[in-house]
């Protein structure tokens, strides 16, 4: 199946504003514009989530975590070519996001994809993407598009077709949050 017309459906949606339910390099998940305030607070709303847990961002190669950290420590580029899973990276020093994105110590959560879709769309929109999982805050993660609650279902405002029928089981990423002296602490392997 050929995913360019739900790349086109959600640049359209993206580019309003507007919150898109996407599959990812690990589960399905829920995205916006990481620098439209508005449209963070309605993902925000949308999973019943208090805006003190933050949620991550997606990039499409390394260009862009520099585009939205002031410094990436040394040990970060280790990290994320070491890893053999998905990598989750809170990086300190965050900026050119929304205000709502970003943790109270200027932290954000960075995530290179490795995911045709999500790098493809990534690409043509030219910004960072939310990346969130698709449920309500505190209750399970899907596995499968077919475990998402018919709740997220209808308060998204497009759902990408690309890939509603994969049922390879998806895990989380792993997620390590790095300071400015390059030292790490490991959050979820």
């Amino acid at each position: 199946m050929d995913f360019s017309d739900d790349i086109t459906k959600s640049l359209d949606i993206l580019t309003q504003g507007g919150i898109i339910l996407y599959p990812t390099d690990t589960i399905w998940g829920l995205g916006c514009d990481a620098t439209n305030e508005k449209a963070v607070a309605r993902l925000y709303r949308l999973k019943k989530r208090e805006d003190t847990r933050n949620m991550l961002i997606l990039v499409e190669n390394q260009n862009f975590i520099l585009q939205y950290v002031r410094e990436v420590p040394d040990i970060a580029w280790d990290l994320i070519e070491a890893s053999d899973k998905p990598l989750t990276i809170i990086y300190p020093g965050a900026k050119n996001l929304a205000a709502n994105l970003i943790a109270e110590d200027g932290s954000v959560g960075i995530r290179m994809v490795n995911d045709s879709f999500c790098s493809e769309l990534i690409k043509r929109f030219r910004k960072p993407l939310v990346s969130t999982s698709a449920n309500i805050s505190r209750k399970p993660s899907p596995s499968g598009f077919p475990d998402i609650d018919d709740k997220i279902k209808n308060a998204v405002d497009y759902i990408v077709r690309w890939r509603q029928d994969d049922t390879e089981n998806k895990s989380v990423s792993s997620i390590i949050k790095l300071d400015t002296n390059g030292r790490f602490n490991i959050i979820r392997h």
